[in-house]
């Protein structure tokens, strides 16, 4: 399990243009590394608004929005451009990433279970270190308390 206070896991993934994007590619400014479920479903459609709603306040904290999933580059495609998102989205398709941020988790729904995704966000310093974690997010208030976290560094 992941703690504040280690260096955040390297990756390198596709974006939603197909571009691989890496944490060592934003050197020098924090990263927020969302973790949603699913593409185009309510609470996951309601974060991206709510972080993309909020874009200009990060940039202007020196802090770049990175939402993270397992859906492919098409769907994150169709994704922002349904929902005029402003966040960059990765495409963790094998779940490396998932596994890496310790993410990829065993739910129960209605008395089954299954793995998939938790919902939690990662705040990670000009460093690479990260400084906070939030794991069960409730997607109601999420991104402001997690721009409030990112004004703080």
């Amino acid at each position: 399990m992941l703690e504040t206070g280690q260096k955040a896991p390297e990756f390198k993934l596709p974006d939603e243009t197909g571009n691989e994007v890496s944490l060592s590619d934003f050197k020098g400014k924090n990263v927020v590394l969302y973790f949603y479920p699913k593409d185009s479903t309510p609470g996951c459609t309601n974060e991206a608004r709510d972080f993309s709603g909020l874009i200009g306040k990060f940039d202007a904290c020196n802090t770049v929005v990175l939402g993270a999933s397992k859906d492919s580059v098409k769907r994150h495609q169709n994704f922002i451009a349904k929902q005029d998102l402003k966040v960059k989205l990765i495409s963790d398709e094998d779940g490396t990433l998932c596994e890496a941020y310790t993410v990829w988790v065993l739910k129960k729904l209605y008395g089954r279970e299954y793995m998939g995704i938790e919902r939690a966000t990662f705040l990670i310093d000009d460093e690479g270190v990260i400084r906070n974690i939030w794991r069960k997010v409730k997607v109601k208030g999420h991104a402001e308390e997690v721009l409030a976290a990112a004004q703080a560094l």
